[in-house]
């Protein structure tokens, strides 16, 4: 009798361990193959109308891996989603953070695997045409369409319109990092500087609103014991996030709509003089390789007078708690000189391999609703909806009215630093010249033309 119950249990383990392994050749097995008839198979294949890649029923656990920059906003963002993964307890969360330099490799290989690491990835606006084009994105259109109160229109028209590519969306908006102008707001209102400024020019001491203001304010602030202007002049990204915005202010850009250089103008060779004699006389000593974050030292620790840098910046200067001590409260932000500003802004999306576009969407729309965004902007999150920017209970829980119409000012009248597929090696190719400019290895004319001629060069390939 022993043996028998052996042998049938024998049986039944080996039954059991291959309708395992043919349950698990299956890419994502829908629900009614756990318990198969003899009719039909645990093999058997989805209808033509249901693909693999939908998402699971809503009694299996679904896990979404995010790929996401180590910054403050993350930490806003993930503290939020407590609440969503409490309102939809089959949907758990897993973070990657990790810095910036180590993202963009990461993406890429999650891409171009047959089913990626990431249900859901940020994009920096430099890669917002080139990942589209390249097929890596899924069209998140119809998902936006079809979201009841969404309101695609409420986000910041500049933003909104990185996200789109030949007609369709394939991004949300997490958060903005245009630039403007913060300044030491005591300084400019003290009495004493006031009167020698006056007494020296002619003209009261005012917040500068062309490029020439700002070089002749930078200087007479070094004149009088503190730098005019920490400046970013780091080759790469972060002198052409500064510099840009001079450019703007002189009528000038770096490319045309069709992608075509236009830098090598009067109006950029303009912008350069003004900007290198800031360098020169108005900026902190030994500079030249300086980032955002080395300009932000230097304001907090009352280096420096005025930066051109990251609007979010203002919050942290005038924190309390945080690295300017006792200058905290003393820090204001304004549109830089020429109005115009180079736009940054960081999106949602989701790859075309993720398995659970469905799930990833619905966590998505959820962050990124009317209702919830005024949660993460009050929270301190970068302005990203019109009406939350316009939000009393935001302005009372952030950081003040002054602040977010500001920013929305901002926003309204700004511009990535180039837009199409090329977009990220042409900023970083120009930055790279424009610091030897200031740096004093090339001409201006030379640069220009460098510039000019290795854009010609990237959008040729």
């Amino acid at each position: 009798m022993r043996s028998k119950v052996l042998y049938v249990f024998s049986v039944l383990v080996v039954i059991s361990i291959l309708l395992s392994a043919c349950s698990g050749a299956a890419t994502q097995a829908p629900a009614e193959v756990e318990a198969p008839t003899t009719e039909e198979p645990a093999v058997k294949e989805p209808a033509a109308e249901e693909p693999a890649t939908e998402k699971p029923t809503t009694e299996e656990t679904v896990e979404l891996t995010i790929i996401i920059e180590q910054v403050p906003d993350y930490d806003i963002v993930a503290e939020l989603t407590k609440e969503f993964e409490a309102e939809n307890p089959n949907i758990k969360i897993i973070w990657d953070a990790m810095p910036y330099d180590a993202m963009r490799d990461k993406i890429l290989t999650s891409f171009l695997a047959p089913e990626g690491t990431y249900d859901i990835i940020i994009v920096d606006n430099p890669w917002m045409d080139e990942f589209p084009a390249a097929g890596f994105l899924s069209d998140l259109t119809e998902y936006v369409n079809s979201t009841p109160g969404y309101n695609w229109e409420d986000f910041e028209a500049p933003i909104r319109e990185l996200a789109e590519h030949d007609g369709k969306i394939y991004a949300i908006p997490y958060l903005n990092y245009a630039v403007g102008l913060i300044v030491r707001q005591d300084l400019f209102d003290d009495p004493e500087l006031k009167a020698k400024f006056k007494e020296k020019t002619g003209k009261d001491l005012a917040i500068p609103t062309t490029n020439d203001e700002y070089v002749e304010v930078g200087k007479f602030f070094k004149e009088n014991g503190i730098a005019g202007a920490a400046m970013q002049p780091q080759a790469g990204y972060k002198i052409l996030e500064e510099w840009k915005n001079w450019l703007y202010a002189e009528g000038g850009n770096l490319m045309d709509a069709d992608g075509k250089p236009t830098i090598n103008s009067e109006a950029a060779k303009k912008a350069l003089e003004k900007y290198i004699d800031m360098y020169q006389n108005a900026a902190p000593e030994n500079s030249l390789n300086w980032g955002f974050d080395d300009a932000l030292r230097s304001m907090a620790s009352g280096e420096s007078a005025t930066m051109i840098s990251y609007n979010w910046m203002l919050p942290s200067l005038n924190d309390p708690e945080g690295q300017a001590g006792e200058l905290a409260g003393k820090f204001q932000l304004y549109p830089v000189p020429g109005g115009k500003a180079v736009l940054g802004a960081w999106y949602w999306a989701i790859p075309e391999n993720c398995v659970n576009k469905d799930a990833a969407w619905k966590y998505i729309s959820w962050l990124t609703s009317p209702e919830i965004d005024k949660k993460r902007t009050a929270m301190g999150g970068g302005v990203t909806r019109i009406s939350s920017a316009q939000d009393p209970t935001v302005w009372e829980e952030g950081y003040g009215e002054y602040f977010y119409k500001t920013v929305d000012t901002i926003l309204a009248n700004s511009e990535p630093l180039a837009r199409g597929v090329h977009a990220d090696e042409i900023s970083i190719e120009t930055g790279n010249v424009l610091n030897a400019i200031v740096a004093g290895t090339m001409s201006i004319d030379e640069g220009l033309a460098a510039i000019e001629a290795k854009i010609n060069e990237i959008q040729s390939k």
